[in-house]
């Protein structure tokens, strides 16, 4: 997870491309996975998922005018996901029809050979909060950090508590406050 993650904070620069690039590069990525996904290229339509995601958050960050907008997310989206998760959407979809979302969810290889998925969301708010730390000045490595782990930590906790998942935004989403909470402050 973390070197995959990696990849995002190393392209982070395509995040100032205009909106409509995004928007297209969105767009082809996401019918690259379907294709990927029918001809049962199983990594690279993981991979074309991952930067569909990834664009998308970088195109959502275009509407934000304002850091304290950003901030606002990081506080809701905590309480949005975890009532999907428990009993939401989310939660119908993991039980009823997992295969919907492994379809759509990006895979990471966790040790024994099994696999912790993120959804489009997920990844999406990973994308956007990394986006927002470097065009508003925050610890952009700090805040790549912190988020990182904490999907890690929400891996971990997962799987020590034999659960199906977790909703893994409340823990990005602290990820991204902690690393800034004292720039966040002050602006």
């Amino acid at each position: 997870m973390p070197l995959t993650l990696l990849l995002v904070l190393i392209v982070l620069p395509l995040r100032e491309l205009p909106m409509r690039w995004l928007l297209v590069a969105t767009g082809i990525l996401a019918l690259l996975a379907f294709v990927f996904a029918e001809l049962d290229w199983g990594l690279p339509g993981n991979f074309a998922k991952l930067w569909a995601a990834v664009f998308a958050g970088w195109a959502f960050l275009g509407f934000f005018e304002f850091l304290s907008w950003v901030v606002i997310v990081a506080l809701i989206v905590p309480v949005v996901d975890a009532l999907s998760v428990w009993q939401g959407p989310t939660h119908a979809i993991t039980k009823h029809h997992f295969g919907v979302y492994t379809a759509v969810a990006v895979a990471f290889v966790v040790p024994g050979g099994g696999a912790a998925y993120l959804g489009p969301p997920d990844i999406l708010f990973f994308s956007l909060f990394l986006g927002a730390a470097a065009r508003w000045g925050l610890r952009v490595n700090w805040t790549w950090a912190a988020m990182t782990a904490m999907y890690g930590l929400t891996v971990v906790t997962a799987n020590a508590a034999n659960v199906g998942g977790l909703p893994a935004l409340p823990f990005l989403s602290f990820g991204f406050l902690v690393a800034n909470a004292d720039l966040l402050i002050r602006q």
